[in-house]
């Protein structure tokens, strides 16, 4: 009796399996299952399936497309800024008067005191992020974030150029660390018999900006980049996060901590009036005649001529003709290192 029922509990079991797969079966062809002759179904995933693991691998490609814009940005506030690490969100910086030359040494030393007065530089946060949908990591639609991811990267990394460079020609109006503009008439300055005179390192104008600068030094500079933290790629992707949670978005940026800040006015002139030989001459030598406390001459030499890429022109026919129109030589030809900046006007 037994084995009579044997092939019709089979039977009857088959049929029941028949007609609970077949929606199934419809369902899953439809989502990517694929069979092979005497195989079990394969899932075919069409996306990314979202975990811990794929997000920690997700994160470390766009770490590194964003390493790759970053490494792309070629810096150059370091020609003309001196780089100084920071501790603190302030840090205070005091103006000194120029050091006497060395002297003789006759009977006891003489004692110079700098004297100060009390400047500071706060330092400022700065941050780029970019969101990434939930959706477009499940839809593998990643291509679009890595040229964004690089874009973020050069973008992050010229960011100190844009600070220091957009600096300088605010100088004409905004005070360095002796309380007078950047560029002023009425700097302290010394006589040769050491006597305190107005010293004024612009020229005036109202024209299109051009400096004189002694970029010798790499340890002093006219500008200051104050560097509290270096830019740091950061993501926010925690489930539990309230962003996630609430806007199914990833987030992805950089942050970081810097200021850029006035330093030396003492070696650098401004002007705005029209750039020519004649002005030229005459910043180059308010420049190199400057004097210390006690009268000794004070060792800046014009080494660069900065400029926009509107006084390109007047700039390379002070530097780089050999010969004048008259067909005298050139006293100005190569004199100094013509730098032209698109930030600069």
């Amino acid at each position: 009796m037994m084995k009579r029922l044997f092939p019709l509990v089979a039977l009857v079991a088959t049929g029941l399996a028949i007609l609970f797969a077949a929606p199934a079966m419809a369902d899953a062809s439809a989502a990517g299952l694929a069979f092979g002759e005497g195989d079990l179904p394969t899932v075919m995933l069409a996306g990314m399936l979202i975990t811990p693991a794929s997000l920690a691998a997700l994160q470390q490609g766009f770490n590194a497309a964003f390493l790759q814009g970053f490494g792309s940005a070629k810096s150059t506030w370091e020609l003309i800024a001196q780089r100084v690490p920071s501790t603190a969100d302030i840090e205070n910086y005091g103006w000194m008067k120029e050091l006497p030359g060395m002297r003789e040494w006759i009977g006891q030393r003489q004692i110079n005191n700098l004297e100060a007065a009390g400047a500071q530089l706060k330092n400022k946060s700065w941050e780029h992020t970019i969101g990434v949908k939930r959706t477009h990591i499940e839809d593998d639609k990643l291509g679009i974030y890595t040229p964004r991811l690089q874009i973020q990267g050069e973008t992050v990394g010229r960011h100190p150029d844009e600070l220091v460079w957009g600096l300088l020609p605010t100088g004409f109006a905004a005070k360095g660390f002796d309380g007078q503009y950047f560029f002023d008439t009425d700097h302290v300055g010394y006589t040769a018999a050491g006597a305190e005179t107005s010293w004024s390192n612009t020229g005036g104008g109202a024209g299109a900006a051009w400096f004189l600068m002694d970029l010798s030094r790499s340890f002093m500079k006219p500008l200051i980049f104050q560097e509290r933290k270096k830019a740091e790629f950061v993501s926010l992707t925690r489930p539990d996060s309230d962003h996630v949670f609430l806007n199914d978005e990833y987030l992805y940026g950089a942050d970081a901590r810097y200021v850029a800040g006035f330093g030396f006015h003492q070696l650098a002139y401004g002007s705005k009036a029209t750039l020519d030989a004649t002005s030229f001459a005459a910043g180059r030598l308010v420049l190199e005649t400057q004097r210390r406390p006690d009268g000794s001459p004070l060792p800046v030499i014009a080494t660069h001529l900065v400029c926009g890429p509107s006084s390109r022109t007047a700039a390379e026919a002070v530097l780089m003709k050999e010969y004048l129109a008259s067909g005298e030589s050139n006293t100005n030809y190569r004199a100094v290192t013509l730098v032209v900046d698109p930030r600069l006007g």
